[in-house]
Formats: C-alpha cells, structure tokens, sequence
C-alpha cells in the first residue's frame, strides 16, 4: 500500500470500520480544549483541533494506574501478598496525534524499555497500539518542534501521517503495522498531483511559520557543571510557584510516584503522576531534602530536558516543543528564553 488518499465525506466510515477492530483514541472537544479519548462514536472525532490541552501520553502511562491488589482480611491465608492487578491490552490506534506527540514517546522509551529495563505495560500499550498522525498546518504560536529536531509534518515515530488536503486527506504510510492497519477499511485511492504539491505547498508554510527557539547543539557543546553553576537559575526560579502545571502537560516527563492505599479489608498499590517541581518530589525518609529549595527544583527541570538527557542519550533534548508548558504557566516562563539564557551562559558557545 503506498500513500493514498480519501475525501473527507468518506472519512467517518474510515473511523467506524477502526472502531470495528481497535479501540480508537483521537482529539475529543472537552469545553474551550480538546483531549484525546476512546471514541463511542466517530462524530466525537475533531481532527480540526490545533493540539491537545494534555498529551496523549496517559494512554501509555496512565495519570493513575493500579499495579497490583491485596486482601487484608484476617482469615485470608493470601492476606498482605500483593498481586498483579488485572489489566487487559486490546488493540488500539490513536488517531490524530500531531508530529510532537509521537516523537515524545520514542524519547520516553529511553524511561521505558531499555535493553536492562523494560516496564511491562508501557511496553504491551506501545506493541498494539498504531499512531495515525496528522500534520500540523497550524502551529501555535509558542510551537518551536523545528529547532528541537522535529517538525509540523514529521514522521518519526509514525505508522501513518495524514495530510490535510481540503477536502480530503492524503496519507503516507509509514510501517507495516500502518500498512495493515488502514487495509481494515476502504474507500482510499491513490493520491492525485494537485493533493501532492499542495500539501508541499502547506508544509513548507507550516515550517516557516515556526521561529527559532535556540539550539541544542550549543547546549551538548558545553561543560554539564558550568551550567549547574551558572547565576542564570536565580533568575529564572524567581517567578516559578512550582505549580507543577510544565510537568503535568509535558509529553516527555515520566516521573511517578507510588503509593499505597487501603480501604475495609482491601489493598491497591498505585503509580501516580508526580513532579520534580514538587518540594517533596525528593524527600527522604531520613527527612534529608536534596533539592529543598526551589531554584534547585526548576534547574533541574531544565537542566534534565535540555541537558542531562542530551549528554546521556546522545539523541537531542528530551523536548519536542509542543509549547505546552509556554501556554499554560501562570508566570510566563518560556523554556525558549530559558535555553536561549543556557546558551548565552556559556560565552564559548554561539547562540
């Protein structure tokens, strides 16, 4: 199957004869923002959306997951032994998700499943699950996925990439898992020239409409400690109410806390969303804080997405510039302005 291509008329029996065989996730409009959900019905499908209040990342790893369950009833000879919550993995697509999204989780992966560590249901979610992205002809304004590596119309990550085309959409097909995904419904064709250039002509608007953040080569060319030590910190945590608002949005922070919780004779153990913003994110049992104090907390937010990640991995910032973070801080603080000062920081380094 090579790229292909559907008028928009014929679009809702594409998501219905999904729906037929995955569980299907897209863009639901919820009040003035949209989030990604389980269809119950192909209408509830808003592909016109510009991006999604939260990423679509909790359908790989939940805000709130049981992970296992225990009785504690007295005469229960299994009384306080934990076992492995039931959880079931039915195929699924996620439908709609923009270019950032989806290189987020090929950077979470190095969280999830490494060659040592795998975590088993990140792993199960990521091995039946299809991403059906759709180029972004809109950025926001407080987008910047270019100077991160990325772009409006990327496919890393991808098994299929739909392109708005007007009255239809044309799609490249990326995997063999995209491949055999979109032959479970019908009514494609192939795609027509004026479909081509035009989608060339909207990208290469897209790109343009998107200004340069900073550079992260700039970053990976610096000392890791003249950073740390840099005065910029004290500047930047001055108006920061560690909120927690930039980690919750943000499609690439993983950390989690679990905790466990008891109600009459039953037990669950759970993994929660946490946040490195949080004064008791590290707090130790011995009552030790090594980062109790605030400008602590929000170096090492940004020092672990633009340079702790970029050292280790050697595969750019652990950041897609979906601008999330820049939209939703109560503060203004803008990771542009942010690496840009890292940058300057270093007098070595061209900005």
């Amino acid at each position: 199957m090579s790229d292909i291509y559907i008028a928009k008329s014929n679009f809702r029996g594409v998501i219905e004869r999904l729906m037929g065989r995955y569980r299907v996730y897209a863009p639901v409009k919820n009040g003035s923002s949209h989030d990604f959900a389980p269809l119950e019905d192909p209408s509830e499908a808003d592909l016109g959306f510009r991006n999604s209040r939260l990423s679509p990342k909790g359908i790989f790893h939940p805000q709130a997951e049981r992970m296992f369950d225990c009785t504690l009833a007295r005469d229960d000879p299994q009384a306080g032994i934990l076992k492995e919550a039931q959880k079931s993995f039915p195929p699924q697509v996620v439908l709609g998700i923009r270019p950032c999204d989806a290189k987020a989780f090929r950077l979470d992966d190095a969280n999830f499943d490494t060659d040592s560590i795998k975590d088993p249901w990140w792993v199960r979610r990521r091995e039946v699950t299809t991403l059906i992205g759709l180029a972004c002809d809109s950025p926001c304004s407080t987008c910047f996925c270019t100077s991160m590596g990325g772009g409006p119309y990327d496919t890393e990550g991808l098994d299929v990439l739909l392109l708005d085309a007007g009255d239809g959409y044309a799609a490249q097909v990326l995997t063999e898992r995209g491949k055999n995904t979109l032959e479970v419904t019908s009514g494609w064709s192939s795609v027509p020239s004026a479909v081509s250039a035009l989608t060339l002509e909207k990208k290469t608007a897209a790109e343009q409409r998107i200004g340069h953040a900073f550079d992260p080569a700039s970053l990976a060319q610096m000392e890791m400690i003249e950073l740390f030590k840099s005065p910029i910190w004290e500047d930047v945590q001055f108006a920061c109410i560690n909120c927690g608002a930039c980690t919750f949005l943000c499609p690439t922070c993983w950390c989690f806390d679990i905790q466990d919780e008891v109600c009459a004779d039953k037990g669950e153990r759970l993994r929660l969303w946490d946040s490195c913003m949080f004064p008791l994110f590290t707090l130790h049992g011995s009552g030790h804080n090594p980062r109790s104090l605030k400008t602590q907390r929000v170096r090492q937010r940004f020092m672990h997405k633009l340079k702790y990640y970029l050292d280790k991995y050697h595969s750019g910032p652990a950041c897609v510039g979906c601008g999330r973070c820049v939209q939703a801080c109560p503060v203004n603080i803008d990771i542009r302005q942010v690496g840009r000062q890292m940058v300057s920081s270093g007098c070595s380094c061209p900005a």
